[in-house]
């Protein structure tokens, strides 16, 4: 998949933003204490996975100390915790964490992306930023053509999504899909839309999300997955009805 690898590498030297830039290189000089022998990324944060994937995962953006830090989507913080357990749970990851890139961590039949690529501050993209980074993903929709179901990471990245697929030639069914943790949307060609919410720390240890109902979200995706019929999971294929 020599063009993603071309995207990534457009995204790792992307400078379009003058807030984000400011921001993320602040974070990777400053440091904060439990992090200051480490060495941090501090560009923005290409994607990551299986580039034939049937899954693909939207995220919101890096974390400051976390994606910024390690230079490697959901990586080195709670909320990359949370999400490789239940990747791993439900077969798409070979391990439950994820410390740097180079643990180990191998995705299994799973893309993972994000709406912005640079750690906002206060984990806060501005439409604007949102909007720069926008065809990024939508390179990716392009590319990533074996993916058959989406799982997008709260309602930012949710409509993010939706944006960007519009903007790669895809229709939205109408009603347009509205965000809700668990629903899914059906869009043209077969592919199936999934709302989560995020599993920021905000979320998780409030109790907004659980375990168990992360759970049920890839456990969710995987029974879509399983369910297809080999016609269904090659590229361009339309189902019938």
């Amino acid at each position: 998949m020599n063009s993603l690898r071309l995207v990534q590498a457009r995204v790792v030297a992307c400078r379009k933003c003058p807030r984000l830039v400011a921001h993320r290189e602040r974070v990777a000089r400053v440091k904060v204490r439990r992090y200051r022998d480490e060495a941090y990324w501090g560009k923005p944060i290409p994607s990551f996975g299986d580039p034939q994937g049937r899954l693909l995962i939207v995220g919101l953006a890096p974390a400051a100390h976390g994606g910024n830090r390690t230079g490697r989507i959901f990586t080195g913080d709670r909320s990359g915790d949370f999400l490789y357990a239940a990747l791993n749970r439900a077969g798409f990851a070979n391990q439950p964490w994820s410390r740097h890139r180079g643990d180990g961590l191998t995705l299994r039949d799973c893309y993972i992306t994000a709406a912005a690529r640079c750690a906002p501050p206060d984990n806060k993209p501005t439409p604007e930023e949102l909007a720069t980074c926008q065809p990024y993903l939508v390179e990716e929709i392009h590319l990533l053509r074996r993916a058959r179901v989406v799982v997008a990471l709260g309602r930012i990245a949710f409509e993010a999504f939706l944006k960007a697929w519009v903007r790669a030639g895809r229709p939205v069914p109408i009603p347009r899909p509205r965000f809700a943790h668990g629903a899914m949307a059906e869009l043209p060609g077969g592919i199936r839309l999934l709302a989560s919410y995020h599993p920021s720390q905000q979320n998780t240890q409030t109790g907004r999300l659980t375990v168990p109902m992360f759970r049920r979200i890839f456990a969710r995706a995987r029974q879509i997955l399983t369910g297809l019929t080999p016609s269904q999971t090659r590229p361009g294929t339309r189902r019938k009805g």
